[in-house]
């Protein structure tokens, strides 16, 4: 799954936090996959605290602080 490979890449630190995640078209071209399917990828991403949006910005890899609030650890 899309989601689970950038998850890997984001854990792996090749994906550094608060740096921009490549745009989903970017992304959806890397992976040889629809536009669809790469922003579902995103919010998956987003929905497991690995990203977060920021409008008119872009959407940007989560620092550990970041993805333990989202986690719901102190």
């Amino acid at each position: 799954m899309m989601a689970d490979h950038l998850a890997a890449r984001i854990e792996a630190g090749e994906l550094r936090p608060n740096t921009p995640l490549p745009a989903e078209r970017r992304l959806a071209a890397e992976y040889g996959v629809s536009l669809g399917t790469a922003r579902h990828a995103t919010h998956i991403l987003r929905e497991r605290g690995l990203v977060f949006t920021i409008r008119s910005k872009g959407t940007f890899i989560a620092d550990e602080g970041r993805r333990r609030a989202a986690s719901g650890d102190s």
